[in-house]
């Protein structure tokens, strides 16, 4: 974490959550040099990560977490949310700048006896009143979960590089 947060340094490896939520970015096409962006959690294996990745990139980066007074007012600011806080529908649409990128991270099982398995995945994000709001957002399930595999399967790779000495 600390080669993380020191510039011109760099981890063995990038957690994979964090990692995923930048190439969504950047794959998307989202500028993210200048932007305010909100991380809503600050744990140490999404939120704090994210939060450095995202000041790397040149974002301003605010970190909102359960001690944050005018939660939503804050969020309210950002061109990016970040939402890794747990809460299930805890941002609501009236969270959303007009326009701003949603990075929903948050997975939590909650009961529905019409699912086949009694429950469904829901984000931190209320999903059916941001995506009215937001420019772009992912959805849960299927947003940043198949990132999170695909950027395990890269720190893979440069593992296995590392110790064949690839380049």
């Amino acid at each position: 974490m600390g080669n993380l947060a020191i510039t011109g340094r760099e981890p063995l490896f990038t957690p994979c959550t964090p990692k995923g939520c930048i190439e969504l970015l950047l794959r998307a096409g989202v500028e993210i040099t200048g932007k305010k962006a909100v991380v809503i959690g600050r744990s140490n294996i999404v939120g704090l990560p994210t939060s450095l990745l995202l000041q790397r990139h040149h974002a301003t980066v605010t970190v909102v977490h359960a001690f944050t007074e005018n939660s939503k007012q804050v969020t309210c600011e950002a061109d990016i949310v970040v939402a890794a806080a747990g809460l299930p529908n805890l941002v609501r649409g009236d969270w959303i700048k007009p326009g701003a990128v949603v990075i929903d991270i948050g997975t939590t099982p909650v009961e529905d006896p019409s699912c086949e398995d009694g429950y469904r995945l829901v984000g931190d994000v209320c999903y059916e009143e941001a995506v009215s709001v937001a420019s772009i957002i992912t959805p849960v399930p299927g947003g940043v979960g198949p990132m999170t595999v695909a950027m395990l399967l890269l720190n893979t790779l440069d593992a296995a590089k590392r110790i064949l000495n690839f380049a």
